[in-house]
């Protein structure tokens, strides 16, 4: 019985040791699976969050394209687009605060873009109040010169910053998940072949071991399929793990889709095949994951290569993954296609090339990093001359010190002494002549630090015009005094006792229109249309007087500015008339702003009055004439005039006969000559009857 009791013994341990190997493994299947939708939980909740902050993302362009489209137009359907991406931001917001609350980095990083989505919408504010109470011009400048781009930026690098926070962790619990089943992969072996050992002492316990190995295997893998499903639906990014060597060791859905290769066809593979050919030769792949393993993260923006050969700019993460004691498992990889991204930056470029005046971008070292056309002709060199250089070289004295930290201040501290002011300086061209410029600073933050762009101004004719009117000084003082004595006639004796007639004659016709007979009713509507004819006649006789008063203040501007705020002025006539206004392409030219949007709205509002369709068409244009004069025209499709009247409607109080229906004081057109003679321009007529008319005023081009 010994050899019996012995052999019983010996199967009950073998028994046991089957039944502590299967539960070992079953143990570690089980935690596999809590892991794998721990892990499932975790990467849904990645996505989401990722989805949000592009949503936010999207919605502060949208705030941003908004009310820029608003200072341009005017047009309030602008407004509505601007409030709904305002309520869509702050959803989003809420939305990424709740999601991201668990995570201390996270938590800073919700308030850093609560405080510059503050910032944004109330200078979106600004904005819009601006061209609502002062016009284009104002909120043009408020946009050049405000935060509204440093804002965006900034906001947009702490969005990419908690992007990169949640890949981060995602590509870590994807690495612990790969280590997790790589344990139990190695217990489950274990695992059978014990069982296949004692199988050969107790058969019955091999099949259940079997049995049990079977559920085991098939539970990892659907776990290892939830999580490749998972990694998979990131469509937008390429997510893949390389082996310490740089070869590819994981592949996911979005990887194939950015880069074109399958997995079959890339797993094994060194990933240096995703750069350009010189990048190779130069050893910048190595040296990428060097980095990352030194610093234990490589961030860099480059051109990457797909499987069919074109390029794309491609924003890539390559983090270090090491297991608990610091060796190193290997490498995860982050990328995305951000070409489209980089376009709408080529664009901004693009704002810069439009400037009307000199552009010239500057590093905390003082070397000039970009610059537009007008800058290359300003200053006479071509851009790959300057670009690198010391902007010294260009503006030698005082400028580097405005800009950068001489020892005693921080760059913040000595770029905040110069933000928002203009700076009057002399700039030295590439042939060594020196000229007066002015500048105005405002600050770009970008990732190589803060950089400042600096508008520059050639205000050569300002200075000569002030030159000019300070010989002229005498003789301006003595016409302002009599201008003083008629504006001060016009606006107190003249004034004072007519508003008190026509208060009281519109208080008659409000009290007592209808209570009186016919004729009482008749002779105070005279007495209020004739009271109300003299105020806007004073009126237009203050303005007559103050036309071209002051002196010219000459600078070079767009007349395509001082056209779209003759234009806000009318829009009111505009829209009760139903008129059509469109203009060509107009130059920038040398006159004085103010005055030059005064001609336009003169003549595009007279355009608009003396109409003889149902819908009044009126077009601007411009044409060079002998390179001596820029000649513009306002064309219309009105009543037309007769030729025998082509001089006199030029002269002060001149009406044409029959146009009594029409509400004026034979003012304008006379105020339009008067400006034009002190800008040393002329104006004249081409017109025939029932065939509208064509205007044409002409200014010296460089506005002597």
């Amino acid at each position: 019985m010994k050899p019996i009791s012995l052999l019983n013994r010996r199967l009950q341990l073998a028994l046991g040791a089957a039944i502590l190997a299967l539960l070992v493994a079953g143990a570690i299947s089980y935690r596999s699976m809590a892991a794998s939708t721990e892990s499932n939980r975790w990467v849904q909740h990645t996505h989401e969050v990722l989805e949000k902050l592009e949503n936010l993302l999207t919605a502060m362009w949208g705030i941003e394209s908004s009310y820029r489209g608003f200072a341009l137009t005017g047009e309030e359907a602008y407004l509505e687009s601007y409030r709904a991406s305002i309520l869509s931001a702050e959803q989003d917001a809420a939305t990424i605060r709740n999601l991201t609350a668990d995570n201390p980095k996270q938590k800073l990083l919700v308030a850093t873009l609560k405080g510059l989505a503050a910032q944004k919408i109330q200078f979106g504010e600004r904005v819009i109040g601006l061209r609502r109470t002062t016009g284009l011009q104002a909120a043009a400048d408020a946009i050049r010169g405000g935060p509204g781009e440093k804002l965006i930026r900034e906001f947009q690098g702490v969005v990419r910053q908690m992007q990169d926070e949640e890949l981060r962790l995602l590509s870590l619990r994807d690495a612990d998940s790969k280590r997790r089943l790589g344990q139990t992969k190695t217990v489950l072996i274990l695992g059978t072949v014990l069982g296949l050992v004692i199988a050969t002492a107790a058969g019955w316990s091999v099949r259940l071991d079997n049995s049990q190995r079977g559920h085991a295997e098939k539970a990892l893998q659907d776990s290892e399929e939830k999580y490749r499903l998972l990694l998979d639906g990131a469509q937008d990014y390429a997510i893949f793990m390389l082996d310490p060597q740089g070869r590819v060791a994981s592949w996911n859905a979005g990887a194939e889709r950015i880069k074109g290769y399958k997995a079959d066809e890339i797993i094994g593979q060194d990933f240096s095949r995703f750069y350009l050919q010189n990048e190779i030769d130069q050893g910048r792949p190595k040296a990428e994951l060097q980095i990352a393993n030194d610093s234990g993260r490589s961030e860099v923006e480059h051109w990457r290569v797909r499987k069919d050969g074109s390029r794309f700019w491609a924003s890539v993460v390559i983090t270090a993954v090491r297991d608990s004691s610091g060796g190193l498992l290997g490498f995860s990889e982050i990328s995305r296609d951000i070409t489209e991204r980089r376009e709408t930056e080529a664009k901004y470029r693009g704002l810069l090339e439009a400037a009307p005046d000199a552009m010239v971008v500057v590093n905390q070292d003082g070397e000039i990093v970009l610059l537009n056309l007008q800058a290359e002709k300003k200053f006479g060199y071509h851009r790959d001359e300057l670009v690198g250089q010391k902007v010294k070289n260009i503006i030698p004295e005082g400028f580097a010190e405005r800009l950068i930290a001489d020892g005693t201040r921080t760059a913040p501290e000595a770029l905040a002494q110069q933000i928002g002011t203009g700076i009057e300086l002399y700039g030295r061209r590439k042939d060594g002549s020196d000229f007066p410029i002015e500048i105005m600073l405002s600050p770009l933050e970008s990732a190589e630090g803060t950089l400042v762009t600096a508008a520059i101004r050639d205000i050569s004719v300002r200075k000569a015009a002030e030159k000019h009117l300070a010989e002229m000084v005498g003789e301006l003082k003595r016409s302002n005094d009599e201008l003083g004595q008629f504006a001060y006639v016009a606006s107190h004796d003249l004034q004072e006792p007519l508003r008190m007639v026509a208060s009281y004659t519109q208080l008659l016709a409000k009290r007592y229109k209808g209570r009186l007979d016919s004729d009482a009713d008749e002779f105070i509507d005279y007495a209020v249309d004739g009271s109300n004819r003299m105020q806007k006649l004073i009126l237009d006789l203050l303005a007559y007087s103050r036309a071209g008063a002051g002196g010219k203040v000459l600078h070079e501007i767009s007349s395509e500015s001082a056209l779209a705020e003759a234009l806000n002025n009318l829009r009111a006539t505009i829209g009760e008339s139903g008129a059509v206004v469109t203009h060509d392409a107009l130059p920038p030219i040398t006159t004085d702003d103010t005055q030059l949007a005064q001609l336009f709205q003169n003549l595009v509002g007279n355009a608009i009055k003396y109409r003889s369709a149902d819908v009044p068409r009126v077009h601007i244009s411009a044409r060079k004439n002998g390179g001596r004069e820029w000649v513009f025209s306002v064309r219309d499709n009105g009543q037309g005039i007769d030729s025998q009247y082509f001089e006199k409607i030029f002269i002060l109080f001149q009406r044409l006969h029959g146009q009594k229906n029409f509400k004026g004081t034979g003012i304008g057109l006379a105020i339009c000559r008067k400006i034009l003679d002190r800008l040393g321009g002329r104006i004249w007529v081409e017109s025939q009857l029932n065939m509208g008319s064509t205007f044409y005023f002409a200014l010296p081009e460089g506005g002597k």
